[in-house]
């Protein structure tokens, strides 16, 4: 073999080389996967949202007169009887005067005793009158039988008499009128500083407020001695152990639920226990999230069934995380959800047949927050790529990552 021809099979490999390196370098690579089985299991879909507990009967008692309320020797967590006085409410103290206010009270005080003292003059006037046509009549009727003096006379005189009377009683009802002034213009100069004002008298009337029924003390609204307007919270009772939970569904949630619908209550500070869905409260209400967009939400009511212990430790407006049964199925094909895409309008996942991803277009029911049940285009045992990335396409070959 001659140099020229040694030189020539040399380059030749050298290319075959470089080409077959470049070819290697493009050849597309199979791109690595996570994957799951489609298998058969249970499935529970739920509706899930905080709530509170509260009790079902809540008596808010409040104050029925306007007053002075004592302060409260209860304490919240008391028990009380039915009938039970919980609040005491005494007069309002009157109060302070002004310098112009005070100066007219006095002006028309000593007006009163003016009024008093000319009441009485025109009492003794009258008594003093009546003596005088007692004495007439009797000199008229001592003349009248000897027949000195007519007989109208004596009828004029009798009539005097009556007159003078009915003044006289008129004179003392003025008095007792114009006395009753006084004292009431009297009244109306105590003071706050009056010892009478602090209704430490005997005679001042309270008004007690009772309970209406057997209960504990959920919270005493007004503790401390202060004046109250009438119908001013006072006291909140309840039966602790008459509880329900109460949460706060939006609308497209709540239509979902039906009543008599199971639920798990969790997330309160102790271990899980059941609920049951009592009512659906009929109408909405707006509420604003914390994004500041507005939400129609409807109030779902939840009983307790049983007596437990989890239950006992359960008090007035607690927080909840309550999870609402909507669906619930002992055997049902399972998707992970990180494998369903959307293909337009439809739901579709990747599956692998013979090393290589193939697009397959499935029907899906109801789902929870990691599975959805298949109704079809899967069958059980075909495996489908998890969360698949823009690489993952039809036809490219994969590779299952090794866990």
């Amino acid at each position: 073999m001659t140099k020229a021809h040694r030189k020539r099979l040399l380059l030749s490999g050298l290319v075959l080389a470089i080409v077959a390196a470049f070819t290697i370098g493009l050849w597309p690579r199979a791109v690595p996967v996570d994957t799951a089985p489609i298998a058969r299991g249970p499935l529970r879909v739920t509706v899930d949202e905080e709530g509170k507990s509260r009790i079902k009967e809540v008596y808010v008692l409040s104050a029925p007169a306007a007053g002075r309320l004592l302060r409260s020797t209860l304490k919240a967590g008391d028990k009380v009887r039915k009938g039970q006085v919980v609040a005491v409410i005494a007069p309002s103290v009157p109060p302070f005067l002004d310098l112009r206010s005070r100066r007219e009270l006095e002006a028309l005080i000593e007006a009163a005793r003016a009024a008093v003292s000319l009441a009485e003059a025109e009492l003794a006037q009258a008594s003093s009158e009546l003596k005088f046509a007692e004495r007439e009549l009797e000199r008229a009727a001592s003349l009248s039988r000897t027949q000195v003096i007519a007989e109208r006379q004596l009828e004029k005189a009798r009539l005097d008499v009556d007159t003078r009377k009915a003044a006289l009683a008129r004179a003392e009802a003025t008095v007792e009128l114009r006395q009753r002034e006084l004292e009431s213009a009297l009244a109306r100069r105590t003071g706050p500083d009056d010892p009478a004002a602090a209704g430490s008298d005997e005679t001042t009337p309270y008004v007690s407020v009772a309970a209406p029924v057997a209960g504990h003390v959920l919270k005493i609204l007004q503790e401390n001695e202060q004046v109250v307007l009438q119908g001013t919270p006072l006291v909140e009772i309840g039966d602790p152990d008459e509880l329900e939970l109460v949460v706060e569904l939006l609308s497209t949630e709540a239509v979902r639920v039906q009543p008599g619908a199971p639920a798990t209550v969790e997330g309160w500070g102790g271990p899980e226990f059941p609920a049951k869905v009592e009512r659906i409260e009929p109408a909405g209400l707006t509420k604003v999230s914390a994004l500041g967009i507005e939400e129609q939400r409807v109030k779902v009511v939840l009983a307790l069934p049983g007596e437990t212990s989890q239950r006992r430790r359960l008090g007035h407006d607690y927080r909840v995380f309550v999870r609402i049964t909507v669906y619930e199925t002992a055997e049902a094909l399972l998707v992970p959800l990180g494998a369903l895409f959307r293909q337009g309008e439809a739901w579709a996942v990747f599956t692998i047949e013979r090393g290589r991803a193939r697009l397959r277009l499935v029907e899906v029911g109801p789902r929870n927050a990691r599975h959805a049940e298949v109704v079809g285009g899967l069958v059980a045992g075909e495996r489908v790529i998890l969360y698949p990335s823009d690489r993952v396409l039809d036809g490219v070959r994969v590779t299952e990552r090794r866990s």
